[in-house]
């Protein structure tokens, strides 16, 4: 498997900067590298209505393995919102208690051992969903089925798209790392830093990929996804929720900017950065 679609299945300090109403789609991750600043930083972009009014909704995007830090900012940040919306493809009414829970899924593998390769934390085991005002906002294991057959998906489709892509990325020059990157990195003193470097490039670079993924009708694995969320959001603005939050990967948030101002007559207003990754 191409080193690209590792970094992807994953996705599945802080200035803040404004943006002019109707502005094109913000950044929602990035890699900072300064003299006095180096970092994998994903967004959290407020989102406001273009005609005025008190309601937010805060696209907070995620990394599933990331600084213990990184989660323990979040933690403190999802106490300011009536709702948080989080992803996870469970049977409704799952309870995840503090630390996470037992997962030996593939994915859940590749991200075990990725954690303990780079020295990062697992967001399963260190945001605290256990709060009351945490909400379920993703498919069943039922529903995300469902949606697969129905659009002629499979994991190996999944897989081999973004094996495609990744190679497409590579072959293009988009993306910055190659084989020999991955070998200098594999041998370097510092290997943890330089093989986190090394990834969080190619996680900067990744937004072209989810896009190739998506193609226009959009995925199960993003963009019906998010149709579930927002159907949630909808249910809870019904009770008269006037701040949230939507904690989902980076890689599903570019889909969220479009619909949340084409369904919602929401614009993103302003910006705020969290280190996910901080590198030496």
């Amino acid at each position: 498997m191409k080193l690209p679609t590792c970094l992807l299945l994953l996705l599945l300090s802080v200035p803040l900067h404004s943006f002019p109403l109707n502005s094109a789609e913000p950044e929602f991750i990035r890699l900072v590298e300064t003299s006095e600043h180096k970092a994998l930083q994903v967004s959290v972009v407020r989102y406001q209505p273009r005609t005025g009014g008190e309601l937010i909704v805060d696209l907070v995007g995620a990394v599933h393995v990331g600084d213990r830090q990184y989660y323990q900012d979040l933690n403190r940040l999802f106490q300011n919102y009536d709702a948080v919306l989080y992803e996870l493809v469970a049977p409704e009414g799952t309870y995840i208690p503090k630390g996470g829970v037992e997962n030996k899924s593939l994915l859940s593998n590749i991200q075990s051992t990725m954690k303990d390769v780079l020295g990062l934390s697992f967001q399963m085991e260190e945001i605290d969903y256990t709060q009351q005002h945490f909400v379920h906002a993703d498919f069943t294991p039922e529903e995300f089925s469902k949606s697969m057959d129905e659009k002629g998906e499979s994991v190996f489709s999944i897989i081999f798209n973004l094996w495609r892509a990744g190679l497409t990325q590579q072959l293009s020059g988009q993306s910055g790392t190659s084989d020999f990157d991955l070998m200098m990195a594999l041998f370097a003193d510092d290997r943890q830093n330089a093989l986190k470097s090394l990834m969080a490039r190619e996680l900067a670079n990744s937004e072209g990929m989810m896009k190739a993924l998506e193609g226009p009708e959009g995925s199960t694995l993003v963009a019906e996804r998010n149709k579930k969320a927002l159907t949630v959001l909808k249910r809870e603005m019904a009770n008269n929720h006037k701040s949230f939050a939507i904690f989902y990967g980076a890689a599903h948030l570019p889909d969220f900017h479009q619909r949340l101002i084409s369904d919602f007559d929401l614009v993103p207003v302003s910006t705020q950065w969290v280190d996910a990754w901080k590198l030496k």
